[in-house]
């Protein structure tokens, strides 16, 4: 039954004006979130997504019974009706644990008080049209179910029982989901189990990531019990990929998305190290590098994306790496403990890597064609402020260069040459300089792409061809909130959503891809949040402290804000992608006066 097996392997700040709306988490708070985003947590406490322990093949799934029994139940007075406003959530004590009490439209709701993602508190989230966002990472929760609404994560909150008696709000809760903090939603199991290699499938899904796993998931939780086959170019089950230049010493039974058991108890079948060379759309069907032939009814392709690589030079000696795998992060550590990285790419992966590796390594070097770090995405000022943060950790800054020649002393890197002439002494360098969508082995396909490789595909991650959908980093998609404009966003978030609407859409749901933008990163303990879809801005206006790294960015074109960053300014990214993703367009004068009203407002 289902389960999971390999195949046969062949061979100048602006004026600062403060925000009412300043929430700023405490520091054991804010050091929690570093520690699960740096994956220095225990492997036993946090793995991969959350998961509360590890499994084994063996093991059942905990899940709270149905019907709790009397003595499995706590039940408590938390508050009197009058002690909440309406729209204003409140933490409560039931004795096991902690519930998060909503009072919205003179209802009371009692649901888990942490999102199960990365364990944020989310009594400092955004509550806004029933639902409440998570004020680190955004996921959003429906109030009236716990249900997840929006990504990144996988499972929704646990929702209790309330009553009102005599003025008193009273919360009754099994201990055990107290105690869990998340619910997996009810899903279907496989009815039609293949024998071994079965050679047909009626959903194939070609990359597992967070598109691919999602889009699983939610097949079978909208009670789909057909087979389904995820194939991937890992050889691991799907992980939390996003987390490995964040956290370069993470093992992959850390970085898992979900344990093993779990593929099994659901009939996800995964093909692990399994490369699909070619897909033949008029006979439905797909061939693996190793000439196994596998038929579908309905495909996903989420392939993801390739790391580019230096063309220079000595490009072929060792100890240079792209970090796609965690064996990739795991060696780049090894490499650099008391010796010299450098690292090539001041984006968000390279710039990780190198906050990572300034405790370990002897030095770290960023070798960058800009002027600024992030300078594209976060423009110069955030760019020039962030930067200084690296350099008060000791990482030196090559900037409008790029690299020449790498040299190499018996096979192994040795130096890495700019094209400014300088040398720099290196033993490991990381290559951080873009991607490319993995999809060459469409090529000979009718599937459609566009000059730099792209799937396009519609609202409803629908590519060219009739039942062949595609989701994630490899895909162009009308954003509803630019215009439909066609945007490639290759953010874990945006995975997560699409892999679900073309699982809705497989169901013949109609469903149609309309979430914001949300992204996040974490460096020395601090981290920047991001929400909207700032390619072209025309401006930046900045409220806070740049240098305190105390700030709100708006990014805006024209007389429209389409993008912010932030840094210790929860939750105001969250209440940003809560007001765009309610269709409110937020202009230039509403935030350059500084009076922030309009998103301090209760509810929406």
């Amino acid at each position: 039954m289902g389960g999971c097996f390999s195949k046969p392997k062949p061979g100048t700040s602006s004026p600062t004006v403060e925000l009412k709306i300043e929430v700023v988490l405490p520091e054991k708070e804010r050091g929690k979130e570093e520690l699960l985003a740096g994956g220095k947590g225990s492997p036993r406490t946090y793995q991969g997504n959350g998961t509360a322990r590890h499994f084994h093949a063996d093991e059942r799934l905990p899940a709270p019974h149905p019907y709790p029994s009397a003595q499995d139940c706590v039940e408590a007075a938390v508050c009197h009706v009058k002690d909440l406003e309406n729209g204003q959530m409140r933490e409560v004590e039931l004795g096991w644990g902690k519930v998060l009490l909503v009072k919205d439209n003179g209802e009371f709701h009692a649901l888990g008080h942490k999102c199960p993602h990365y364990g944020a508190p989310l009594v400092k989230g955004v509550l806004s049209r029933g639902r409440v966002r998570c004020p680190w990472h955004g996921a959003c929760f429906n109030i009236s179910t716990g249900d997840l609404e929006d990504f990144p994560g996988l499972d929704s909150l646990h929702k209790f029982q309330v009553k009102i008696e005599k003025e008193k709000v009273y919360v009754r809760a099994s201990k055990q989901a107290l105690q869990l903090q998340r619910r997996t939603k009810v899903m279907a199991k496989c009815i039609s189990p293949s024998a071994g290699h079965s050679s047909s499938t009626n959903v194939l899904i070609v990359g597992a990531g967070a598109a691919g796993l999602v889009c699983a998931e939610t097949l079978r939780q909208e009670g789909f019990s057909d087979r389904i086959v995820l194939c991937t170019l890992d050889r691991h089950l799907p992980y939390d990929r996003p987390k490995l230049s964040k956290s370069l010493d993470a093992q992959p039974e850390q970085l898992a998305l979900r344990p093993k058991e779990f593929f099994r108890a659901y009939g996800i079948e995964v093909l692990t190290e399994a490369q699909v060379v070619t897909v033949d759309v008029r006979n439905k069907k797909v061939v693996f590098k190793d000439g196994f032939k596998l038929e579908y009814s309905k495909l996903l392709l989420a392939p993801g994306s390739s790391p580019k690589t230096l063309s220079c030079k000595g490009k072929e000696v060792e100890n240079v790496f792209t970090i796609r795998t965690p064996e990739d992060a795991n060696r780049v550590v090894r490499l650099a403990r008391g010796r010299n990285a450098v690292v090539v790419g001041a984006g968000f992966l390279g710039m990780e890597v190198a906050a990572y590796l300034t405790e370990k390594a002897h030095s770290v070097s960023v070798v960058e064609l800009e002027e600024t770090p992030f300078r594209r995405f976060l423009g110069e000022r955030v760019g020039r402020a962030l930067m200084k943060m690296f350099e008060n950790n000791r990482v030196k800054f090559y900037m409008q260069t790029e690299v020449s020649e790498l040299r190499a002393q018996e096979g192994k890197l040795k130096e890495v040459v700019l094209k400014s002439s300088k040398v720099v002494r290196a033993d490991v360098c990381v290559v951080g300089i873009g991607a490319v969508p993995a999809t060459g082995f469409l090529r000979q396909s009718s599937i459609n792409l566009d000059s730099r490789g792209f799937i396009p595909v519609n609202k409803m991650m629908q590519t060219n061809v009739p039942g062949v959908f595609a989701a994630g980093d490899a895909v162009t998609f009308p954003l509803a909130w630019r215009n439909n404009r066609k945007v490639n966003i290759p953010h874990w978030q945006m995975a997560h959503a699409q892999g679900r609407v073309a699982a809705q859409n497989m169901l013949a749901q109609e469903a149609e891809i309309s979430t914001v933008p949300y992204l996040w990163t974490a460096m020395f303990g601090k981290s920047l949040r991001y929400a909207g879809y700032g390619e072209g801005f025309d401006d930046v206006i900045i409220q806070g402290d740049l240098e305190e790294l105390k700030f709100v960015a708006f990014y805006t074109k024209g007389d429209e804000v389409i993008a912010v960053a932030s840094m210790n300014y929860d939750p105001i990214v969250s209440k940003v992608a809560e007001v765009l993703a309610s269709g409110r367009a937020i202009r230039k004068r509403e935030v350059e006066t500084g009076d922030m009203s309009w998103l301090t407002g209760k509810g929406s």
